[in-house]
């Protein structure tokens, strides 16, 4: 993983703690306050995605176990377009935490795809699921068109993800590492609700929903609609693997969906609880304790998670950890990989 680090300057030796400090306006703080210097903020904003997909009720999970745990604390949930809005979010100061695809993360961290020029730098608190590339498209579209392999949407009308998501900047990286040109395809930019819609009204032939296995909104395109979702074939699964931004291959196991039998081979990204380099250290290791003290908070608003929302799941983090983060693994006994320590410089020459 190419990364270039922010400032590293050497963290104070004696920190405000959550406990005993007041809320400070984040304009109070200076411009380079080192790794984890920033003051506390006592009224966090936990920035999203759209109010249907999963990480806005995940950030309500969040927003409560900050708010009945964490003395002084409080949280507010923002809907937004997701993943690369909200790394900009964080950079400018208008967001404190952010759920983010790990590939959105990583481009960022290194100033490439969305970020090309303008890297906007973050560090992970926790990795939480998997997010599963889903081609959805509708059963008698497939059939008209011949979709069996991904790449056969040349030529149709695809919608990417709403404008500003980790769904565009994934379903981008694909068309880009498959050579699919933007010319190739009837791109469109919308939303999960309004793809849906589209697809009923005969506007839209497939469209990307990079999202947790077992995703409200494509279980419920499938009670009104007969589905397909387009599968991965093998050299597509393995051009995209090997490619940036941390792609693994998955299978939909039959069944997840209505009407959708048979196992369906994709890709997925790991999402990412992720804050700024500056982010208050006690404070990223109060939230991130409080996080897995209560977790079944989290699971209970997205099940499927159950299985990755465990400590040891930070070694699929897209970008290095925070070091409040960092405080707490060590206290769990986990261990962190050596290139995901904030300290490491692993610049690639």
């Amino acid at each position: 993983m190419r990364r270039t680090l922010l400032s590293l300057a050497a963290i104070p030796a004696s920190v405000v703690t959550l406990a005993a400090c007041g809320a400070q306006p984040a304009e109070q703080a200076t411009e380079d306050v080192g790794l984890g210097g920033a003051p506390v903020q006592s009224d966090l904003s936990i920035v999203t995605g759209g109010t249907s997909g999963v990480y806005y009720p995940i950030g309500g999970a969040l927003r409560t176990i900050i708010g009945d745990n964490l003395e002084g604390q409080s949280a507010s949930v923002e809907a937004t377009g997701a993943s690369v809005e909200n790394i900009r979010l964080l950079n400018s100061g208008d967001g404190h935490l952010a759920i983010v695809q790990g590939d959105a993360a990583d481009q960022g961290f290194t100033g490439t795809g969305d970020f090309e020029g303008d890297p906007a730098q973050t560090y992970s608190l926790a990795v939480m699921y998997p997010n599963v590339f889903h081609a959805v498209t509708l059963t008698d579209i497939a059939a008209e068109k011949g979709f069996e392999c991904f790449s056969d949407v040349v030529g149709s009308r695809y919608s990417v993800g709403d404008i500003g998501s980790g769904n565009e900047a994934t379903t981008n990286q694909v068309f880009e590492t498959l050579e699919i040109a933007s010319t190739e395809v009837e791109l469109q930019q919308l939303g999960y609700a309004e793809t849906a819609n589209a697809l009923t009204n005969n506007q839209l032939d497939a469209g990307s929903w990079v999202v947790g296995e077992g995703h409200s909104g494509i279980t419920e395109l499938g009670t009104t609609e007969d589905i397909d979702i387009i599968e991965m074939c093998d050299e597509e699964r393995e051009a995209i693997v090997a490619g940036y931004g941390g792609y693994t291959e998955h299978t939909i196991p039959g069944g997840t969906y209505p009407g959708v039998d048979d196992d369906v081979n994709t890709i997925a990204v790991w999402n990412a609880l992720v804050v700024s380099g500056e982010f208050n250290e006690d404070q990223a290791y109060e939230i991130t304790k409080a996080m897995f003290d209560n977790i079944d908070e989290v699971i209970g608003v997205y099940a499927p998670g159950e299985d990755y929302l465990v400590p040891e799941t930070i070694e699929n983090s897209p970008v290095p950890v925070h070091p409040g983060a960092v405080r707490f693994y060590e206290e769990e006994g986990v261990e962190i990989p050596e290139d995901l320590l904030p300290e490491a410089d692993t610049t690639e020459e």
